[in-house]
């Protein structure tokens, strides 16, 4: 845990003039069944990119991957989730994400249309006393940075819902956020594997920065 409180003092004070990469993110491995691996390829590096250009951050371009059982997880201050079918907790794996969480992490779910089923009650598993409340479109997650004072983007349509942001609130931080009706992980990928408009993927990875500037800049209690 003193590992982990360092790397968080080092994310709030990182600076553009940092010359190697002081730290990871990861993407989350998880059973059930569901297809963790959905947007491996190019999807977390493509956003890691951007920020690193964008907000001079000093994200490693490798990206991580972790499981929610791991003492790894720890390591990293950002751990992305996506997919499209069954993920299943085990109580170890739970207990572990909530230290995690509660101890200065953050999770970012991204349902890839299909995740959503499994999403609320796993993490019922994780926070018993907490439930997803909806994020005000004035919540600074989304003004950071870049601005979108309606909320999330659309990025795909697939039921055509309306986007939304749903978080996890623990003592006053939010320490999990639920994209949902919007695959924002989708649109960071190279443009072949979509082919969203250049408009879309920009919009994509400006979202997924104030993200990450947002989490790299609350506080940790």
């Amino acid at each position: 845990m003193k590992k982990f409180l360092v790397l968080l003092c080092s994310i709030a004070c990182f600076t553009a003039t940092a010359i190697q990469p002081s730290y990871k993110i990861a993407l989350l491995k998880y059973n059930g069944g569901g297809d963790w691996y959905a947007n491996l390829e190019t999807s977390l590096p493509n956003l890691i990119k951007f920020a690193d250009d964008n907000l001079g951050t000093s994200i490693d371009p490798e990206q991580a991957i972790v499981e929610a059982g791991s003492p790894e997880l720890f390591n990293y201050p950002f751990v992305h989730m996506t997919g499209h079918g069954n993920w299943v907790l085990s109580q170890s794996e739970a207990e572990n994400l909530r230290k995690y969480l509660t101890g200065g992490g953050f999770l970012h779910i991204d349902d890839n249309f299909g995740l959503d089923p499994y999403v609320r009650p796993q993490m019922k598993k994780v926070f018993p006393e907490l439930d997803f409340v909806e994020l005000p479109f004035s919540h600074p997650i989304y003004h950071q940075k870049y601005d979108f004072p309606n909320g999330l983007p659309k990025i795909h349509e697939h039921e055509g819902k309306a986007p939304q942001g749903f978080g996890l609130i623990y003592q006053g931080r939010l320490v999990c956020y639920y994209s949902f009706e919007c695959d924002l992980g989708d649109g960071w990928e190279d443009y072949e594997v979509h082919k969203d408009s250049p408009e879309t993927h920009m919009k994509a990875l400006k979202m997924g920065s104030n993200i990450l500037q947002f989490v790299f800049n609350q506080p940790s209690n």
